[in-house]
């Protein structure tokens, strides 16, 4: 399980390439658009997309981290290097969106007088349909390798994306006489960074202080407690090194039983919690009832 493990990282890494090609080019074509065609909210965006790039690289390295084997001073292993790229992500696109805020709301209070060119429109559309498509991959493949780094990194592909369709529709708007739709359109581009930078910042801090997911434990509960020769479960608990789940739990035999006994049925708890709910480690103890 382990070797599978570590291959799923491997694939990990091909999403954060993929997204910080496209955060790359994007990034470029929108400041150059932005500026050109006089749109603060097609600069902000753009600003957004290249802090984009700095985060997709802390999970490309966070991944890469999490793949060294354990040694001396990581006896668990390097998984949580995972967690810690998605954290020092939030925080770099939180920076950002408040800059993009501030500027975007000294904008809409200075007044713009000039309607931006509708080229920026289309370049924030062909940047949203780009996005999608980079979303759609890496919320695949976040699934199939269960890696909260990649999920992550798609979320920010999809606000991106959104992002993009929001400027379009201010951009436009901002064409009826209407230009100071486009600084608030960057405001909402400000705000969206936020959001997304908070939602991202709170699940891995989740998962960095050991939070868990009450239902998920009650489910490995019930299944251990299916077994014959399970008479209780006197604790559970649960934690996360990076994708990997691992599980504490206590449970209650008779009290008649051999160690023999007594262990079999241990180790049947262990691969059936791995097995049916793909839990990486699990610690078993026994105690007589």
């Amino acid at each position: 399980m382990e070797q599978q493990k570590y291959a799923d990282l491997k694939k990990g890494e091909r999403g954060a390439i993929i997204s910080i090609a496209a955060y790359l080019c994007l990034s470029a074509l929108k400041l150059l658009i932005g500026y050109s065609a006089n749109s603060e909210a097609l600069k902000a965006d753009g600003l957004n997309n290249a802090t984009d790039i700095v985060a997709s690289v802390a999970v490309f390295i966070g991944l890469r981290l999490s793949q060294k084997p354990a040694d001396k001073d990581h006896p668990y292993g390097h998984w949580k290097a995972e967690t810690v790229a998605s954290l020092v992500a939030s925080f770099i696109m939180m920076a950002v969106g408040l800059q993009v805020l501030y500027g975007a709301v000294l904008s809409v209070f200075e007044g713009k007088q000039e309607s931006p060119d509708m080229i920026s429109a289309w370049t924030g559309l062909f940047s949203a349909a780009v996005m999608y498509l980079v979303y759609r991959y890496n919320k695949r493949l976040g699934e199939k390798i269960n890696s909260q780094a990649v999920t992550a990194a798609a979320k920010d592909n999809l606000s991106d994306a959104w992002v993009s369709i929001g400027i379009a529709i201010g951009i436009i708007g901002s064409q009826f006489s209407l230009p100071w739709l486009d600084p608030a359109a960057a405001v909402i581009v400000g705000l969206l960074i936020c959001k997304t930078a908070w939602d991202i910042f709170r699940e891995a801090s989740h998962h960095l202080t050991d939070g868990f997911d009450e239902e998920e434990i009650e489910a490995f509960k019930e299944t251990a407690l299916s077994l014959y020769g399970v008479k209780g479960v006197k604790e559970i608990k649960a934690r996360n090194y990076g994708n990997n789940t691992v599980v504490d739990i206590v449970i209650l035999v008779n009290s008649n039983l051999d160690i023999r006994d007594a262990h079999d049925i241990s180790t049947k708890v262990e691969t059936i919690l791995m097995k049916k709910h793909e839990v990486y480690n699990v610690h078993v103890h026994v105690e007589p009832n």
